[in-house]
């Protein structure tokens, strides 16, 4: 079994610890089933969009108490849908140095795959598969940005190194 966060690494101001399992939250999540398909009107989760409408209400409102935090999300989500994310808002906060150019993905037997870094900034990190973390094959799944690894993407990655 994989271990649960991949870091990101090397060539940056700052080292990050992604964990997976809380991106079912977050609203850049992506359905895997469209990404490829059409890259260009790939949906977000409307859910997620409810949610950020009703944060920004209570944002501009009254403020809610600490333990009225109530998050709902989409059942069908969570039990059904293949999810991933973009890797690019991770990069972008690892701050590559100006001299990087490349990105190294290492997978737990240690094989690694090294891309262009303006090719990693169109990847997606898949973590979910109909509906169930990638516990055996996971923590993430790394696919290429043009869909090329559609059908194989590189499985338990544990490392992104910037180079």
């Amino acid at each position: 079994m994989s271990a649960e966060t991949v870091r990101i690494i090397g060539n940056v101001s700052f080292r990050l610890t992604l964990d997976p399992g809380v991106w079912i939250f977050d609203d850049r999540r992506v359905h895997m089933e469209n990404v490829f398909t059409d890259r260009a009107e790939a949906q977000v989760i409307s859910e997620a969009e409810k949610m950020a409408r009703a944060w920004n209400r209570q944002r501009t409102g009254k403020k809610p108490q600490s333990n009225q935090n109530i998050v709902h999300i989409d059942r069908k989500d969570l039990t059904e849908h293949s999810l991933g994310i973009p890797l690019e808002p991770f990069l972008q906060n690892a701050s590559p140095s100006e001299d990087a150019k490349s990105l190294i993905v290492r997978q737990e037997d240690g094989h690694e795959e090294r891309i262009s870094l303006t090719e990693a900034m169109s990847a997606i990190l898949a973590f979910s598969e109909k509906g169930k973390p990638l516990k055996e094959t996971g923590p993430v799944h790394f696919y290429y940005g043009d869909g090329s690894n559609h059908h194989n993407p590189i499985q338990n990655v544990t490392e992104l190194i910037v180079e």
